[in-house]
């Protein structure tokens, strides 16, 4: 096979260009189990089996709930193969949630991955009238298994089956995705088999991977970031290794020796926090040399052409340091490709600095995803922006009211764009106008070595202006004010309001080493956020970055937070973004009182 037009050609093409005997990979009781090319086919070709055993037609809707692992993909490949569609849900929604999705994509059976998932979806199913039966992929009491839905596929005929994978086009819808709204009902973002095909073919050159590399997945396959960049790994034939779960990355980056992952900002600050309480447990020399080593990576400049005395000091934190960052992913890690938030530019300082280049891409469900990426050539990379669209894809900027003089709303167009909202096209014309896909960031072009970079400056919808009627962009507030150790999360209030003020998650491990160090006996998130000295810390690091904004931008209160903002607290989203509606609401006592 030479090339592919549909998301299940390519695991053919894998086999025709690439065979792996470790196509896929994840840990059953302490062991990595393997999935050679041939499995992930012949799994593929069970599920479609199976399937049309059940009944299910072309343009069936079938629900994937479960954690990233080889069967998520022979499901995948399995309902595609026949025409039917995949809707991936996330395993941390409410019920209230699956119930909406369900009922409004009329999914007709559901894979799920435990028992949790199994109970929940369980719950529903009275209220689905469409849903005709839940297999779990774990071994759950009262449940039918993934084996038991396997063995249907036994007499099935593979001569049905290929008549309808001939019968599938490339512009035939393939998977609806429903977005996590910040308010209301989630959409469906229908995106069809050229949809992504074009985005994993535009996204293949820039991305460092070929037969030979192993990679580690770890964020979510039914976010279309991971999923699309799955879809890559099997075009070049690279090797995935799924982590267990978010709690075992650090074990599983060791034992897997990645040469390649992608993640999340969030995920990547969190490493940083790490790096800068590791001086904690140092003390002498070895503290003053480890924090030498962090200021000089945290003040990187990739374009700056350092003389020898910074040379051999770089050298010397190499060897020392920066090599043990890189051990601590594997020590093989070739590169990371970061996405779905703005990365602070200081994190992609330090991490490149160390050996361990981030390259920042950009883009959204709408857009299958990838509209822009920055390229793997230190030469070309820069820092602060999401890089060059990528090859098909055209964008322009929209200057909109309150948006400074080269900003505008980024809009793209191509073969990417998706084919619309499910059920709703009344948002599509809204969001989608003459083939421009409008995404709602705000954005500017940078001029870097003869290439446009796009740069993102806020979103659209989280502009806001202050009851002066000045105009403020949260974004790039809350981005300089995480340069703070001692921050950990931020959202940056003000709309309507004489004053830009904030919502604070300290750093917990920072400022229990500050503490410690200043003799302060506070010891608990609460103790330390009443305590004065602390305030003071705060306060005065906060003026210092309010140094970089306008009087009118300038966070004249804030509010230390004694409990960190999560998924399951309702404050971030699957992609560990800050759903702003959801803390103004929660918190809006607090957030009243910075304003009495």
């Amino acid at each position: 096979m030479k090339d592919f037009t549909r998301l299940f050609d390519i695991i053919y093409y894998q086999q025709a260009n690439y065979p792996q005997p470790d196509a896929f990979a994840c840990k059953i009781n302490g062991q990595w189990k393997k999935y050679s090319t041939q499995d992930i086919i012949d799994g593929a070709n069970k599920v479609s089996l199976a399937l049309l055993k059940l009944g299910v037609k072309p343009d069936d809707k079938i629900a994937i709930v479960s954690n990233s692992r080889p069967e998520w993909n022979m499901v995948d490949l399995g309902i595609l193969q026949i025409g039917a569609i995949n809707v991936p849900v996330y395993p941390t929604i409410s019920e209230h949630e699956y119930k909406f999705i369900f009922n409004d994509a009329e999914i007709k059976y559901a894979f799920v991955s435990d028992a949790k998932l199994f109970e929940k979806i369980s719950s529903i199913k009275p209220e689905v009238p469409s849903l005709q039966g839940i297999y779990t992929f774990d071994t759950v009491k009262g449940a039918k298994h993934y084996d038991e839905f396997l063995a249907l596929a036994e007499g099935g005929s593979m001569q049905e089956l290929e008549s309808l994978k001939t019968a599938v086009k490339p512009e035939a819808l393939a998977t609806i995705i429903y977005t996590s709204g910040t308010t209301g009902n989630p959409k469906g973002v229908m995106l069809s088999h050229n949809n992504v095909v074009s985005n994993v073919k535009a996204s293949r050159p820039v991305l460092p991977i070929d037969e030979t590399k192993r990679v580690l997945s770890f964020l979510p396959l039914c976010h279309i970031f991971e999923r699309m960049v799955v879809y890559v790994y099997m075009q070049v034939g690279a090797s995935v290794y799924y982590a267990e779960s978010m709690e075992t990355i650090a074990d599983n980056l060791k034992e897997v020796k990645p040469n390649f992952f992608t993640s999340v900002p969030r995920l990547l600050e969190k490493v940083y926090i790490k790096l800068q309480g590791a001086a904690a447990n140092l003390d002498g020399w070895k503290k003053n040399l480890y924090n030498n080593a962090l200021a000089f990576a945290q003040s990187y400049d990739i374009e700056k052409d350092y003389g020898i005395g910074d040379k051999l000091k770089r050298a010397l934190y190499d060897k020392l340091i920066y090599k043990k960052w890189r051990e601590a992913l594997g020590g093989e890690c070739e590169g990371i490709v970061t996405g779905a938030a703005a990365l602070n530019p200081l994190l992609a300082r330090v991490f490149t600095c160390a050996g361990i280049p981030i390259m920042e891409g950009y883009g959204q469900t709408e857009s299958s995803p990838v509209i822009s990426i920055n390229p793997f050539d230190l030469k070309r990379l820069k820092f602060g922006t999401v890089g060059i669209p990528i090859e098909g894809v055209e964008v322009r900027l929209e200057q909109r009211e309150g948006m400074a003089q080269g900003e505008g709303e980024i809009q793209c167009k191509g073969p990417n764009v998706m084919m619309g909202y499910y059920k709703r096209p009344d948002l599509t014309a809204e969001t989608v106008v003459d083939g421009w896909l409008k995404t709602g960031d705000v954005g500017t072009w940078v001029e870097y070595k003869g290439a446009k970079y796009i740069k993102i400056t806020d979103r659209v919808k989280e502009l806001f202006k202050t009851s002066g009627g000045k105009y403020i962009a949260p974004q790039q507030i809350e981005n300089k004010m995480k340069e703070i150790p001692y921050i950990e999360q931020i959202m940056v209030v003000g709309e309507n309001r004489n004053y830009v003020t904030a919502l604070i998650v300290p750093n917990l491990l920072n400022l229990s080493e500050w503490c410690l160090k200043n003799g302060i006996a506070a010891k608990t998130a609460e103790e330390m956020a009443q305590n004065a000295d602390v305030q003071k810390l705060f306060r005065e690091a906060i003026d210092e970055k309010n140094k970089n904004f306008g009087q009118w931008e300038t966070v004249k209160k804030f509010h230390l937070m004694t409990k960190e903002w999560s998924i399951d607290g309702g404050e971030l989203t699957p992609t560990m973004k800050v759903k702003r509606k959801v803390v103004l609401e929660k918190y809006k006592d607090i957030i009243e009182k910075l304003y009495s």
